[in-house]
């Protein structure tokens, strides 16, 4: 197994780039947020990898970071998410938005990936949903808000008044569980719309 490659980038494409070290090239697949953090070409750069072994085909696929990494090892623990899959969903939403939207229950975002349906992006929330928070470490709170928000039918209603107003459901379960969860519906849906508004 191959756990990283470190070199020299002499290569990108749409969705994969090329790092050279000691003279071979290795062809790496990666998603859009890796693309987006690699350097210009001619400069060193690291990529945790992950090799895909199929019957006709050895692919290695790139990450910027581990918690990248991490993430697209569960999503390809999921019936019906293969490596590919789980790159477009990598692409639409790094791992800290991943880990909000399946702890939300946000499919449409997951959705938005290109190849995957309602119904996979539906198992990749119920599949996942206990399992993302160890992810994005830096949105650990927020992800235990979202839990939280789950348990709670006031928090849960004043999600779905937002949502039905245009709001993303991962914003809206993201502010509705950083607020305290004394305040009534209303309140709630208040201050939501206040703090949804000022992000717009």
């Amino acid at each position: 197994m191959i756990y990283n490659v470190r070199g020299t980038l002499t290569y990108t494409d749409i969705n994969y780039a090329v790092v050279e070290c000691g003279g071979v090239g290795f062809k790496c697949f990666v998603s859009m947020t890796t693309l987006k953090e690699l350097p210009s070409l001619g400069k060193e750069t690291n990529l945790y990898t992950y090799l895909a072994v199929r019957e006709d085909a050895m692919d290695l696929f790139g990450f910027a970071t581990q918690q990248e990494l991490d993430a697209f090892k569960l999503l390809i623990t999921v019936s019906g998410v293969g490596p590919k899959a789980a790159m477009a969903v990598l692409s639409v939403l790094p791992p800290d938005r991943l880990s909000v939207a399946v702890s939300s229950g946000d499919v449409k975002s997951i959705q938005s990936a290109q190849g995957v349906g309602k119904k996979t992006a539906e198992r990749i929330v119920l599949e996942l949903k206990d399992k993302m928070l160890g992810i994005a470490p830096s949105n650990a709170a927020a992800v235990q808000g979202i839990q939280a928000v789950a348990t709670n039918s006031d928090a849960q209603e004043a999600v779905e008044v937002l949502v039905s107003l245009g709001f993303n459901q991962s914003d809206a379960a993201t502010v509705v569980g950083a607020m305290d969860k004394g305040l009534s519906v209303d309140d709630m849906i208040r201050k939501g719309l206040k703090q949804l508004s000022s992000q717009l």
